[in-house]
C-alpha cells in the first residue's frame, strides 16, 4: 500500500473524522451528565423524549427501535430497564396481537421533563460556547444533508 494513501485524506474523509470526534466528545459529555444527574443513559433519554412527543405518548416498539437506530433486541433490553423503573409500560394492540406498544407513564413524563431542563441547558452550553447562531444553523443544515433528519424520518 502506498504511503501516500496512508498520509493523505480527502476533504470528505477529514469531515467524517471531525464528525466522529465531535460526536464522541458530545455523546460522552452529555451522556455522563444525564447519568450523573438523572440516572438515564443518552439512549434512555432519547426513547423517553420520542415517546413524550408521540401521539398519545406511545409508539410501536418496532417503530421506536427504528427511530433510535437500535435492533429489536436492543430496544427490548432498553425498554425492559425503563419498564422496571416505572417510566414506560407495554401495551398490547387490541387489533393486532403481534404489535406491542411502548407507552410513556406519568412518571416517565415527569422524568423526561426534569431531565430535559438540564440536558437542553448542557447542549446549549456545549454548542453555544463554541458556535454562534449562524454557525449552528449552517451546521444543522449541512448535517441534515447527510443524515435522515426528522422531516424525512416522518415519511419513512
Amino acid at each position: 500500500m502506498s504511503s501516500q494513501v496512508l498520509t493523505q485524506q480527502s476533504s470528505a474523509a477529514d469531515a467524517f473524522v471531525a464528525l466522529l470526534q465531535a460526536h464522541a466528545v458530545a455523546t460522552r459529555k452529555l451522556s455522563g451528565q444525564l447519568v450523573d444527574d438523572h440516572g438515564l443513559t443518552i439512549s434512555d433519554y432519547e426513547v423517553l423524549l420520542r415517546l413524550a412527543r408521540a401521539p398519545e405518548r406511545r409508539m410501536r416498539r418496532v417503530d421506536l427501535a427504528q427511530r433510535v437506530f437500535l435492533t429489536p433486541s436492543g430496544i427490548t433490553r432498553l425498554l425492559d430497564g425503563l419498564e422496571r423503573g416505572g417510566l414506560v409500560s407495554r401495551l398490547a394492540c387490541p387489533s393486532d396481537r403481534r404489535v406491542i406498544w411502548a407507552v410513556l407513564t406519568d412518571d416517565g413524563v415527569a422524568k423526561v421533563e426534569e431531565a430535559s431542563r438540564s440536558h437542553f441547558a448542557q447542549i446549549e452550553e456545549l454548542f453555544g460556547e463554541r458556535l454562534d447562531a449562524d454557525e449552528l444553523g449552517r451546521l444543522t443544515e449541512l448535517l441534515s444533508r447527510v443524515g435522515p433528519g426528522e422531516a424525512s424520518e416522518q415519511g419513512s
